[in-house]
C-alpha cells in the first residue's frame, strides 16, 4: 500500500522545517491561500480555503507509514482536506491531503503576519520555484491587509530559518510592492 502524502504550501515549502522524503513539486487546483486571523492565536496563521478558481503552487510529501502522528501535531491548528484536482510528477502519489485552518476560526482583527514565517516560507519558494514562484506566492495569497510583525531579530515562529541578506532583500522588495 502506498503511503500518503501532504501538500504543503506555506512553511512546509521549506526543506529545511521537516525531513518528510519523496518531496516533488505540486500544483492543486480549487484552493487558495490566505493569511487568516483566528480566535486560536493572536498572530496570523497562513492556511489554504476553498476556492473553485484557485490554484496554489508547493510541494507533496510522503508520510511514510500513514504516521500522520507528527505532521499533526505540528499543523494541529488545521485540518486535513482530500486534494482532488492536481498535478505532479511523483508516480505514486494518490492520497494527498492538504491543512486547512475551519471557517469557525476565523477571527476579524489585528492578527499580524510574523516576518520569521514569511521568510520561512519565502526562503523554500526561492529554493523550490526560484524568484518568479516566490513573487507568484505573493501574488497570489490573499490577508495582505494584516499587519506585518518584524520578529527578526527575535523570531517567534518557531520553526524561523536564517535568510541570506539576498534573500531578505528579496522578502522586503516584495512586501514594499504589496497595495
Amino acid at each position: 500500500m502506498n503511503d500518503p502524502f501532504f501538500f504543503g504550501y506555506g512553511s512546509l515549502v521549506n526543506r529545511q522545517t521537516h525531513s518528510y522524503p519523496e518531496v516533488t513539486r505540486a500544483r492543486v487546483r480549487g484552493w487558495s491561500r490566505t493569511w487568516q486571523g483566528t480566535g486560536l492565536r493572536k498572530v496570523a496563521y497562513l492556511t489554504a480555503q476553498s476556492d473553485s478558481t484557485g490554484e496554489i503552487e508547493g510541494l507533496i510529501a510522503a508520510v511514510p507509514g500513514h504516521d500522520w502522528a507528527a505532521l499533526d501535531q505540528r499543523e494541529r491548528a488545521y485540518v486535513r482536506h482530500a486534494v482532488a484536482d492536481m498535478t505532479h510528477a511523483h508516480p505514486t502519489a494518490r492520497d494527498v491531503q492538504i491543512y486547512a485552518v475551519e471557517p469557525q476560526h476565523a477571527a476579524d482583527g489585528d492578527h499580524p503576519i510574523l516576518l520569521s514565517y514569511l521568510d520561512t516560507v519565502i526562503q523554500g519558494y526561492l529554493a523550490e520555484f526560484g524568484e518568479a514562484g516566490a513573487t507568484a506566492f505573493f501574488d497570489t495569497t490573499h490577508g495582505w491587509h494584516l499587519p506585518l510583525l518584524d520578529d527578526r531579530a527575535a523570531p517567534i515562529y518557531p520553526r524561523a530559518t536564517t535568510l541570506t541578506a539576498e534573500e531578505r532583500a528579496f522578502v522586503d522588495a516584495n512586501l514594499a510592492r504589496l497595495p
